[in-house]
């Protein structure tokens, strides 16, 4: 049986889930480019907030680390306000480490994005 019977190139088939391939990688990188510039301009076109809240929860989310991978982790933080209004902002490493639940202070973000958080001590706030 011969793979390529024609002497001038591979049979259509394979052009065919070449290019299909190649526009679905293509599509899937374009996709994530435009949705991270979406998110980065959303938030630069929100109001930046400095509202009190508390630290109600938090958690973690790891990706990777099977074989030879390294693992990622990400890092999030829920804020309740007085209203009872709560949002998930995502953090890095050093600032999740350094809340606890029931943390109470002054949270400053904008759109989605986590910009810092004071701590207040409970004389301040009680």
């Amino acid at each position: 049986m011969d793979f390529f019977p024609s002497p001038w190139g591979p049979p259509p088939f394979f052009i065919f889930f070449f290019v299909l391939i190649l526009v679905l990688i293509v599509g899937t990188v374009l996709y994530g480019i435009f949705s991270s510039v979406s998110v980065w301009s959303a938030n630069n076109a929100s109001e930046r907030l400095t509202v009190p809240g508390r630290v109600v929860a938090k958690r973690t989310q790891v990706s990777g680390g099977s074989g030879d991978s390294s693992a990622f982790t990400r890092y999030y933080a829920t804020f309740e306000f007085e209203d009872g209004r709560r949002v998930e902002l995502p953090l890095k490493g050093p600032q999740y480490g350094l809340m606890v639940e029931g943390d109470f202070g002054e949270l400053t973000y904008q759109g989605t994005r986590f910009i810092d958080f004071v701590r207040m001590r409970k004389e301040e706030h009680s």
